[in-house]
């Protein structure tokens, strides 16, 4: 008979998602991992299959925990389409601000550390965050299309386009911050971005 797990497998998911968003894949060890999650190297590979299951698994929790609050923002029929980049931008700048290192630097985000690390070589890391990004498009392409019914995003370029640089400004923002920008030049940065959307 199996022996019931003794810790909670969320938490410990948690800890790990935070120890390779914080340090990368590459120099997450799996000693790293113990000591993050409190397990040792057998609950972790009993439970996890290997450092790069538990990695693909972390990932796609990261992803699920920003992008519930973004597509909330992104969805929000009660705001213009102005309104909701303008939130979205406001969410990026306060998440560079929530989750920080204990010196106070930021760790940026995840998904755009594990593309610059890995996805020309981590099929799976690739796959998960291809439609990630796919998801996020879609999602600011309704944004920025009720922008242009209702007005206040008047660049004339296709929605596609813009949708695709809005989230370049973001990704830009996240490295910004992990080089040291502070909230004003973030500010300033999503700024401009809006600027853009109504020449």
């Amino acid at each position: 008979m199996a022996r019931p797990r003794t810790f909670d497998e969320e938490r410990a998911l948690d800890a790990a998602m935070r120890a390779f968003w914080a340090n990368g894949y590459e120099a997450t060890s799996t000693q790293d991992l113990c000591e993050a999650t409190g397990l040792g190297r057998s609950s972790i590979y009993n439970t996890f299959t290997s450092k790069h299951d538990l990695f693909r698994r972390a990932l796609a929790r990261y992803i699920d925990l920003m992008s519930v609050p973004q597509a909330e923002i992104l969805e929000d029929a009660g705001r213009s389409g102005m309104e909701r980049i303008r939130a979205l931008f406001t969410r990026i700048v306060d998440t560079e601000y929530e989750y920080r290192e204990d010196d106070g630097t930021s760790i940026g985000c995840l998904t755009v550390n594990t593309v610059v690390e890995l996805a020309r070589r981590d099929p799976e890391a690739a796959a998960l965050i291809e439609r990630d990004l796919d998801i996020r498009l879609g999602l600011l392409r309704v944004a920025l299309d009720a922008g242009r019914r209702d007005g206040t995003i008047t660049n004339r370029r296709d929605a596609d386009a813009l949708a695709r640089f809005v989230n370049a400004t973001i990704g830009g923002m996240r490295v910004s911050a992990q080089a040291g920008a502070d909230r004003a030049t973030l500010e300033s940065i999503a700024d401009t971005a809006l600027d853009a959307l109504r020449p």
